[in-house]
């Protein structure tokens, strides 16, 4: 049995919440900060180095790897860190491709200081800790898999979501156009609409995709 602190890596690209999960994270008894990234790729360069038990990692750092991508790249290694995002985005279109990627647990960053402290211990134990709202909907979609949407299928929505034609959707993605009409019509069926408009509007409203 040890008591050795839970090494903490904190990945935002901004300074100012990077200072304040350390502000609370200090202040807590066996937590150590032991390195900071304002990128993904940088906190998955330092997740490396095995000193770090735990990575807080945020979903959006501007351009380049996303905070999902990054995790990814830091589970798939043996004996790497647990990863904890902490974010402030709830949506279908964030929540399950980081929980895909391997992420521990999901936190909002709004949620009260001993909650995150007990979400970091909760993931340096292998165990997974969520935010209620973001447990609330993996429940929900668990309950109704008829009207959830697929992550390729959120991913097409969300671009239809910002005005991008089939064609356009179809060369982000790497998919024919074809293959972003099939994707679309299941959006449609699940949905119950029969529109790119409606379908976005009741996806949004269900909070499947972000706007």
């Amino acid at each position: 049995m040890t008591d050795a602190p839970i090494r903490l890596l904190l990945a935002d690209d901004h300074p100012v919440v990077r200072a304040g999960l350390r502000a609370v994270l200090e202040t807590e008894p066996g937590l150590v900060v032991v390195a900071e990234a304002a990128t993904a790729e940088d906190a998955v360069a330092r997740a490396v180095h095995g000193d770090v038990d735990v990575v807080l990692m945020d979903l959006r750092f501007g351009a380049g790897m996303s905070g999902a991508q990054a995790t990814a790249r830091i589970t798939a290694r043996p004996g790497g860190p647990r990863v904890l995002i902490v974010t402030t985005y709830d949506s279908d279109a964030d929540i399950l491709p980081a929980i895909e990627a391997g992420a521990t647990g999901y936190l909002l960053k709004d949620a009260p200081p001993e909650d995150l402290a007990a979400a970091v211990r909760t993931a340096a134990a292998g165990r997974t800790a969520l935010a209620p709202s973001v447990a609330d909907r993996l429940m929900n979609r668990l309950r109704t898999p008829g009207t959830a949407l697929t992550r390729r299928e959120t991913e097409v929505l969300s671009l239809v979501a910002d005005g991008l034609s089939n064609q356009a959707i179809g060369d982000r993605l790497h998919l024919t156009e074809g293959t972003v009409k099939s994707h679309l019509a299941r959006v449609f069926v699940k949905l119950d609409v029969d529109s790119r408009t409606a379908a976005v509007a009741a996806a949004t409203s269900l909070g499947l995709i972000r706007r």
